[in-house]
């Protein structure tokens, strides 16, 4: 028996496939002297500011529940649709996902530090961005979803459950941790130990 593997299917295939993972900034930091850091890893320094920034992918859907036919494709190729309110393309996009049965969690772009994370991210602010693993694309072409859903194994029919219950969306990023306050030492107290330096690699801009 031939299997028989149309073009429009093996150019997306072909680029899922090759990705390799990239290592993301997972945080970004504001000083106490104002220098932002973007780093992998949480800071030391207590009085930094810290605001948690979006990857490719993240907030995948569990994947547990999802009927057989739905497990491989979601834990390899997890499906996230960023998109904002009011956005007429953003609700296309959503209804195109809902109505294949693609199991799908969505963030949402509504502040200032979404759009500069969106930005960081996939290089534009155009909405909506759909990511298929690491593959992001960008364009809303029912076509173009319809292939790179199809290459990474996604049924071209609902198999999700009538009773399926989909993720609520979340926001993009989350609002900066307040700093702690200084500790106020008295005259008979040593003064704290300096902080260790926070170890990883940092991206500095």
């Amino acid at each position: 028996m031939m299997l028989k593997v149309s073009l429009r299917h093996l150019l997306p295939l072909a680029t899922l496939l090759c990705l390799a993972p990239l290592a993301q900034a997972q945080y970004k930091v504001v000083g106490p002297d104002g220098k932002v850091t973007y780093t992998d890893q949480p800071p030391a320094d207590p009085k930094a500011k810290v605001q948690a920034i979006a990857t490719p992918g993240a907030g995948a859907v569990p994947t547990a529940s999802l009927p057989v036919g739905l497990r491989g494709p979601a834990s390899r190729y997890p499906v996230v649709l960023y998109a904002a309110r009011g956005c007429q393309p953003c609700d296309a996009g959503r209804g195109l996902l809902v109505q294949r049965g693609i199991p799908f969690s969505e963030k949402r772009v509504e502040t200032p530090a979404d759009i500069e994370a969106l930005q960081r991210m996939s290089g534009s602010r155009a909405l909506p961005l759909l990511t298929i693993g690491t593959q992001q694309v960008r364009s809303l072409s029912t076509a173009e979803w319809n292939g790179y859903l199809d290459a990474a194994g996604y049924p071209q029919e609902s198999q999700l459950p009538a009773n399926y219950q989909r993720p609520a969306s979340t926001p993009l990023t989350t609002p900066p941790a307040a700093a702690a306050p200084a500790p106020v030492s008295s005259p008979d107290t040593a003064p704290p130990p300096a902080p260790a330096p926070a170890t990883g690699p940092n991206i500095r801009f």
